[in-house]
């Protein structure tokens, strides 16, 4: 570690850093920058393993060293969890909740989300997604948005919120301008939307506007660039895009980036160039990245001081970004905000039910085994258990194979996948299996593509704990027992 700060401008630098550490203990080294005034931490995978007790601990320790960091995680429900990845998340995630299209539920998932969030010291989620999903194909939002449709997404972006925050956890609608019109994953490559200025108003703009209508705290940038308004920088770099947010929309609370490691941010750039750029564009809270070293954000702190002395940065530009990041408080202690359990599980199964399609007409699958093709999913969903829990795993490799040898060929198959329309060897793969002549039904877990395998297929829009009750009455009416 450098010798600590010494000039406001360095605490300032700090106040408006995100990062995350790798581990379920936080580092001596990060326990020195919260100290310093760091303005908070984010929970990835590595740092919410351990359960909830764990987290819990974790968050105190941070707080401990700084009583007004934030302390963020991405927990949407459904596909994208933190605190649930060895079990599917026990609410719906959005694709579902819009397809049910039941407001009250949604309020009641997002105020779930954020009392168990609360519980374990959380005080920023990263949700809802507000995106606008009108590209099918879409790698990395699918059924992390509420639906295609720009006023229902816009209803239950305004629900979860409500829900959420009242808890007092701070929600933070992502990703600004929008992300749904994108075949690109922003982790990997910068994408494109090229649409005109009416359409982006009247499409992705609306469910930001109802976030904002409903006094959500954060609005996250998305690092894609919008011709219509800035042909040559991303959003999270643009202070033409984010002058939409506070100038159209009349947002006034903390505006977060997506992680500036991203390629769609720094590929180019690096890390601290995209931060100073960031805060230049308008952006007050820089999310870093997963699994960072100290000497990271010691980098970027150092990148954002020399940019204020070289006159890149205004002074007036960071204080006004440290300022808002220190308004935003602490959730309640968990004692304040009621008890953690679920929204009603019957009724959270029903609208998995209301939410799945069925295309054709189920066989009897008596004896059926479920066979999981797993694909890998997108960097935001992450490594969690998705679906049934499967007799056999299918390395997307090894489908040109067909049917393992190992399993048997006069019992029905469940063969479940995720995106299947975006994958050929996927849908190779089921082809190969209804040309065969056996008795198979397909489960899609993901977004509801328009294929035809020749198989009857369960459209469920994300995995979640009430979808995979769901699937498995629906199973269970044609004769499966497991």
């Amino acid at each position: 570690m450098s010798a600590a700060p010494e000039t406001s401008v360095d605490r300032l630098a700090l106040q408006v850093l995100l990062p995350g550490f790798e581990g379920t203990t936080l580092p001596d080294d990060y326990r020195e920058l919260l100290e310093q005034g760091l303005g908070g931490v984010c929970y990835f995978g590595s740092n919410t393993a351990d359960g909830p007790d764990s987290i819990a601990a974790l968050s105190a320790a941070v707080t401990a060293a700084n009583p007004r960091a934030v302390i963020a995680v991405d927990e949407e429900g459904g596909d994208v969890s933190r605190l649930h990845t060895r079990t599917p998340s026990p609410v719906l995630g959005a694709a579902a909740l819009g397809a049910a299209d039941d407001l009250d539920l949604t309020e009641a998932v997002g105020r779930w989300v954020g009392a168990e969030l609360a519980a374990v010291g959380i005080t920023l989620d990263l949700a809802p997604d507000a995106d606008v999903n009108c590209d099918p194909d879409n790698p990395v939002i699918g059924t992390r948005s509420f639906g295609a449709d720009a006023r229902q997404v816009a209803a239950h972006t305004a629900a979860w919120t409500r829900g959420l925050q009242s808890t007092g956890v701070a929600a933070c609608a992502k990703h600004f301008p929008g992300h749904g019109d994108t075949a690109t994953d922003s982790h990997l490559a910068l994408p494109r939307i090229d649409v005109d200025a009416t359409t982006l108003a009247e499409r992705e703009l609306v469910p930001f506007a109802a976030a904002v209508d409903s006094g959500i705290a954060a609005v996250m940038t998305s690092h894609i660039v919008v011709p219509a308004i800035d042909p040559d920088r991303p959003a999270t770099l643009s202070p033409a895009v984010l002058a939409l947010l506070r100038e159209r929309l009349g947002f006034d609370g903390v505006i977060v980036s997506d992680a500036l490691d991203m390629a769609g941010a720094s590929a180019e750039l690096g890390v601290p160039e995209a931060s100073v750029r960031a805060l230049a564009a308008g952006c007050d809270l820089l999310c870093i990245g997963p699994d960072k070293p100290a000497s990271l954000v010691e980098e970027v702190r150092d990148a954002v001081v020399r940019a204020v002395a070289e006159g890149r940065l205004p002074l007036a530009r960071l204080q006004d970004a440290a300022s808002r990041v220190h308004a935003m408080q602490p959730a309640p202690a968990a004692s304040s905000v009621g008890a953690t359990d679920g929204p009603d599980a019957d009724r959270q199964v029903g609208a998995a039910i209301r939410a799945t399609t069925v295309d054709g007409r189920l066989p009897g699958l008596p004896g059926a085994i479920v066979l999981s093709v797993e694909t890998v999913a997108n960097i935001a969903v992450g490594e969690v258990a998705w679906g049934l829990a499967p007799d056999h795993r299918l390395d997307p490799a090894a489908l040109p194979g067909g049917v393992p040898d190992d399993v048997p060929d006069d019992v029905p198959l469940v063969v479940q996948v995720r995106d299947a329309h975006r994958r050929p060897e996927v849908l190779a793969f089921l082809r190969s299996v209804a040309s065969s002549g056996r008795t198979a039904v397909v489960v899609e877990w993901g977004w509801p593509g328009g294929h035809d395998v020749g198989l009857a297929t369960i459209s469920t829009r994300g995995s979640s704990g009430p979808g995979v009750a769901a699937v498995t009455e629906l199973l269970r009416e044609a004769g499966w027992t497991r």
